[in-house]
């Protein structure tokens, strides 16, 4: 089976190209440092050619409302235009838990948009809602730093390790079309401000984390469904000691 990822060079993409290699499927990690580019659609009639499954792991250039907004509504009709007149079966997205609940967040508008120009295609889908991955836990530290002092929101947060994105997308990839949503997490549930403390404090980052209910994230006041998958969701096996322990052997 062919299976092209768009965005197939990143974090999650370089780690599902390699699952699906393994198992014998033909992948063309697709980017524009490959010659393919969803905005302008170089390369990418030539890369859908004979594809049976998309999975589209793209990610925006700029988060500015606007810019990301423009990104994802672009990509996302050259992306299944080209996958249409391919006769791909399978068209597959990754976007976010809580994408639907916290409409102040533009990057979060934008993967929404995303997932109605997919609901709108004729061509069969999965898209995959994703709690935050525990590589991130850093950069939600670092745009919540003021100073020395970190303020995070108190909210619950099942953050899931990018190996686990991987073997999910990977399976999604290999399996029939739900047409349809599902949800996948880390199998652990914490308060954000805790778990990104912990975090800080075990890498040695001298900040110090303090919990505000209004703490903003990313520009939205979150609360214990905001970022939390609802019940039935798929959850990772790896929790945060393991992934942080492997995290640093791999440095």
């Amino acid at each position: 089976m062919k299976i092209v990822l768009i965005g197939g060079t990143g974090l999650i993409g370089s780690k599902t190209a390699a699952r699906l290699r393994d198992k014998g499927h033909e992948v063309l990690a697709a980017s524009p440092k490959t010659g393919v580019n969803t905005i302008t659609g170089e390369g990418l009639a030539s890369a859908l050619a004979g594809a049976d499954v998309v999975v589209d792991l793209s990610n925006a250039p700029s988060w500015e409302d606007q810019a990301v907004l423009d990104f994802f509504e672009t990509s996302g009709r050259n992306l299944l235009a080209a996958g249409r007149d391919a006769g791909v079966k399978h068209h597959i997205a990754l976007s976010i838990v809580g994408s639907e609940r916290l409409p102040e967040n533009g990057y979060f508008r934008a993967k929404l948009a995303q997932e109605r120009l997919i609901k709108g295609s004729p061509i069969p889908y999965t898209i995959i809602h994703s709690t935050q991955f525990m590589e991130f836990l850093k950069g939600i530290a670092d745009e919540a730093t003021v100073g020395t002092v970190a303020r995070l929101s108190p909210a619950a947060f099942q953050p899931i390790a990018s190996d686990d994105v991987a073997d999910i997308v990977a399976d999604v990839a290999l399996a029939r079309p739900v047409n349809g949503m599902i949800e996948i997490a880390g199998p652990e549930r914490f308060r954000m401000n805790e778990i990104i403390g912990r975090y800080l404090k075990a890498i040695h980052d001298p900040r110090t984390v303090e919990a505000d209910v209004h703490a903003r994230y990313f520009g939205s006041e979150l609360d214990d469904r905001s970022l939390v998958p609802d019940e039935g969701a798929r959850l990772g096996k790896i929790g945060f000691a393991d992934w942080f322990r492997q995290s640093q052997q791999s440095r």
